[in-house]
């Protein structure tokens, strides 16, 4: 299985010959080009345009983060399983209003109910949580005659406040208190977690659409712009709960994370490369974890239900097949 490389130096990445080796003050690391499916790139770090070409051939993919952890942006090879007729499909399901508005709420709804479960997990734990989950419901509810999609993403995110805010009572961490959701910068240590976990599930499904026929682009809930991917943000909407919540549970629950794993920057927070590094060996391991996949009849790891969350939606576009999203059981 190909694995995710993490560079927190500073340094200059290098090709020599079929290879890639990673130069520090501190001497020599070889990346195994065979193995690896995508670099995650945190400190400063120089690259050139032999290094450029030899990841393009070995379609690996760059994501860039700033000093405060930040995403930059991707270098995303040239498309080696383009599909003119999936694009047309895309773009065809997007600007048909009744179509976008169709795939939209179906992701919203995915996303929504898994942060449900989510609460329903908790609530089942004594954490008393029926009353959010009664207002989430009735939002949930009101969402079906909605239709366009800036309706559709306040209640999206009139949601989301709720939720987050029920942190606060899942946790009852006086050190990991929500108050609002904040970005750039992270303005408190959860909200750091948040920003950072999403940022790392952003760039993981983006890698993944750079294996099927899907154009990142044209996303269907989020708006498509000249200015960034969409549909990774859009596939990511679903996973959020089970996966990134998740993790911040557990990382706080198990006191993974403390007060030393953060930074003051600028007028806000950030995670420090070590807080950093605990959060991402998490993230790995729970991308690897296999879960019992009913229609399937196996397991299946996280980043594979990524992926076939992909191929449902290209099956949907296509008129193959209705799309359905994955709720976690």
């Amino acid at each position: 299985m190909k694995q995710t490389v993490y560079l927190f130096s500073n340094g200059e990445l290098k090709r020599k010959d079929n290879t890639l080796f990673f130069e520090t003050e501190k001497g020599r690391n070889y990346i195994p080009v065979e193995n690896t499916k995508e670099l995650y790139i945190f400190g400063e770090v120089t690259i050139n345009k032999r290094v450029i070409e030899f990841l393009t051939e070995n379609h690996i993919i760059l994501h860039f983060f700033n000093y405060y952890e930040y995403y930059v942006g991707s270098f995303y090879p040239r498309e080696h399983l383009n599909s003119g007729y999936i694009l047309l499909k895309q773009v065809e399901n997007y600007i048909d209003n009744n179509k976008r508005i169709t795939i939209a709420k179906l992701i919203f709804q995915g996303a929504i109910q898994n942060i449900i479960k989510n609460l329903k997990y908790y609530n089942n734990r004594e954490k008393l949580l029926n009353e959010v989950l009664k207002e989430i419901s009735e939002l949930l509810k009101k969402s079906e005659n909605i239709d366009s999609i800036s309706q559709l993403m306040g209640i999206e995110g009139n949601i989301r406040e709720k939720y987050y805010n029920s942190f606060n009572t899942i946790l009852q961490n006086d050190n990991f208190l929500f108050e609002s959701r904040t970005k750039r910068p992270p303005k408190n240590k959860l909200n750091a977690l948040i920003s950072f976990g999403n940022s790392i599930l952003y760039t993981t499904v983006l890698s993944e659409i750079y294996k099927t026929h899907l154009d990142p682009r044209i996303g269907y809930l989020h708006e498509s712009n000249f200015r960034r991917f969409t549909l990774n943000l859009d596939i990511a909407e679903i996973f959020k709960p089970i996966i990134i919540d998740k993790i911040i549970f557990s990382l706080i629950n198990k006191m993974m994370i403390k007060e030393e794993h953060f930074e003051t920057i600028l007028n806000g927070i950030t995670l420090n490369e070590e807080g950093a590094k605990i959060f991402l060996r998490e993230f790995e391991e729970k991308m690897k974890t296999s879960i019992k996949h009913h229609k399937m009849n196996r397991n299946v790891s996280y980043r594979e239900l990524i992926r076939m969350e992909l191929y449902k939606l290209q099956k949907h576009l296509i008129g193959e097949e209705e799309y359905k999203p994955y709720i976690h059981t």
